[in-house]
């Protein structure tokens, strides 16, 4: 895994993954899973815990960034090629989801504020 190593480090130990990761292949970083095995696992574990909310309920999900990001992406129908383009989550900040009548959409990502409702024809 590289987790705790910084990117010299993984560089040095894992250099040809690196650098593939870097171009935007699909990589199993130190033997880690592919970030579409990690949606696999975690987008319908969050479509289930959505399905079991009431009409007016919010559901939470804390998780590391990667499987954050990778979720979000699954969720909104991005390509995983795109991924990485919706950057990391910085420490104690949040996106927020929305469903609306076309499906899922992002209204905020990395925030570190309250969200403000952006209303549109399809919410």
């Amino acid at each position: 895994m590289w987790q705790g190593l910084t990117h010299t480090e993984i560089n040095e130990r894992y250099g040809d993954q690196y650098a593939a990761w870097k171009r935007g292949e699909p990589v199993r970083r130190g033997g880690g899973e592919l970030e579409t095995e990690v949606a696999d696992r975690a987008a319908p574990v969050v479509l289930a815990a959505v399905d079991k909310l009431s009409d007016d309920g919010v559901l939470v999900v804390v998780s590391h960034g990667g499987t954050i990001r990778t979720t979000i992406g699954r969720l909104i129908g991005l390509d995983p090629v795109s991924w990485e383009s919706l950057g990391g989550l910085s420490n104690c900040c949040w996106s927020v989801l929305g469903e609306g009548v076309r499906g899922w959409r992002l209204t905020e990502h990395n925030a570190g504020t309250l969200p403000e409702p952006v209303l549109g024809d399809d919410t």
